[in-house]
């Protein structure tokens, strides 16, 4: 400590404000904690800023230009149809600041003083935040949430550079590249590679594993798979890319494939193959954070790492990577710290893939089911029978649900259609309050809409189904 900073003490220190930290932070807030929030970058974190909203936003965008241009179908032709991606910037930068703009009002109106800088452990009560060059300021808390998120993973021969882009790059691109190679088929590859692909960008998957999107059912990985080769993206699995070459205006990349060498030519290369945990750089191993081989933090049901007062919550602990799970985990650790009986349980949390059709899943699946031991039935609905679907003129798709065989339990559900990701919510809703396939059987939905297929799911599994033959 230099002379003259003196100590500001405070309950709760969150540190980074992406969609885990800022809803610790305005939940610990709400319950009495006077609570300081340190992020070095931009307020909103990842989600906000370079992953779940920009991505999202380019992604509609790119839907938009594709729908423009074949509706034939519908009777609707269009000539001339252009892409301004300055404009598509612009557009996705103002939700972005919208956004962000928001959660700092949301800060300020609950008491969250927000310090920007980048925060450093002293001792296991203690940080130290450097502003800039000149100022820093040390701060002693009772409890501390870590909430400093996870960054794409570099591989070594692929650095990053004008042609090697990420995640971040390829959001922030102002030109649609001719050709572009994503390396990794997993959701962020798949939802940027659809986005360019629908934009007018010949796209070259190279995956290294048997299938895209490894963590859903191969069933729904074929519909995307699918429907990608329709848009004329290329999709090459058990590819290890090995290197590139860049020059001015593109890269060549080299890869194997089936024990042959090939090379792929692009204006730019998409490395998607995961992303690390933020937990370098903060001092964490001095002060006793017990940390597996890959960085992340173990925790217990609270969200309590190894030493007392420090909680960790988002990508830095183990689990998937979303921004939910990280809200989820944010206030569960709020609220422990406040006293509450607050615990995790990951029964419900849906994974959502925006993907050409969308997938959606919460729950076991049906493998994963009778892997724990149940005893269930798997009922399908497909999109092709319902009305709405059909009015959309997208009704590629099946809804499953799974259901334990002897009470009709609803434990996990599955989808690949449209709007999936909003579909299950209902699902997630169903397992959170222990609902049976007749319950849903038995609540009315709406006429015609895509929630109908829940219902008529539902039906499948008691033996009732109305609109498809038993």
């Amino acid at each position: 400590m230099v002379v003259g900073d003196f100590a500001e003490e405070i309950d709760t220190l969150v540190i980074g404000s992406g969609p885990g930290g800022y809803v610790a932070a305005i939940r610990a807030a709400q319950m009495g904690q006077k609570v300081t929030i340190v992020e070095k970058g931009d307020i909103g974190g990842v989600c906000l800023n370079v992953g779940c909203i920009p991505s999202k936003a380019v992604i509609h965008a790119s839907h938009r230009f594709e729908h423009a241009q074949h509706s034939d179908d519908l009777g609707i032709t269009a000539e001339n149809v252009k892409v301004d991606m300055n404009k598509v910037q612009e557009w996705k930068a103002s939700i972005v600041n919208k956004l962000t703009g928001g959660v700092e009002g949301l800060l300020k109106g609950n008491k969250v003083e927000i310090v920007k800088g980048e925060a450093y452990f002293s001792d296991t009560n203690t940080v130290r935040v450097t502003k800039d060059e000149y100022t820093s300021q040390t701060y002693k808390f009772k409890n501390c949430i870590l909430a400093t998120g996870s960054s794409p993973i570099e591989l070594p021969s692929f650095k990053w550079s004008d042609r090697v882009i990420s995640s971040t790059g390829a959001l922030a691109l102002n030109e649609v590249p001719k050709k572009m190679v994503v390396i990794g088929g997993g959701y962020i590859g798949i939802e940027l590679g659809t986005a360019y692909a629908n934009l007018g960008t010949e796209v070259t998957i190279l995956e290294g594993g048997k299938t895209i999107i490894p963590g859903f059912e191969k069933q729904m990985s074929t519909l995307v798979s699918r429907r990608l080769k329709k848009k004329g993206v290329e999709i090459i699995t058990n590819a290890m890319a090995k290197g590139v070459e860049e020059s001015k205006d593109g890269a060549k990349v080299t890869a194997e494939v089936k024990g042959e060498e090939k090379s792929f030519d692009a204006d730019y290369v998409l490395v998607t193959v995961g992303r690390k945990p933020n937990t370098e750089e903060l001092g964490l191993e001095q002060i006793g954070v017990k940390m597996d081989d890959k960085g992340l933090i173990e925790v217990d049901k609270q969200c309590k790492t190894t030493v007392d007062g420090l909680y960790a919550i988002g990508d830095i602990v183990p689990g998937p990577a979303l921004a939910h799970k990280a809200s989820y985990e944010g206030k569960v650790a709020a609220e422990a710290i406040s006293g509450e009986a607050a615990e995790i349980d990951y029964l419900a949390i849906p994974a959502v893939v925006f993907s050409d059709p969308e997938l959606a899943s919460v729950g076991y699946s049906e493998a994963e089911a009778k892997d724990a031991g149940f005893d269930v039935q798997a009922s399908k609905f497909p999109f092709g029978a319902n009305g709405r679907a059909l009015s959309l003129n997208d009704a590629e798709g099946f809804m499953k649900l799974i259901t334990r065989k002897e009470d009709g339990l609803v434990i996990g559900a599955q989808i690949a259609g449209p709007n999936a990701s909003d579909m299950i919510a209902e699902l997630g809703l169903a397992i959170e309050a222990g609902m049976t396939a007749e319950d849903i059987a038995l609540t009315i939905h709406a006429h015609p809409t895509l929630g109908e297929i829940t219902m008529e799911a539902a039906e499948v599994a008691i033996g009732l189904p109305v609109h498809i033959v038993k």
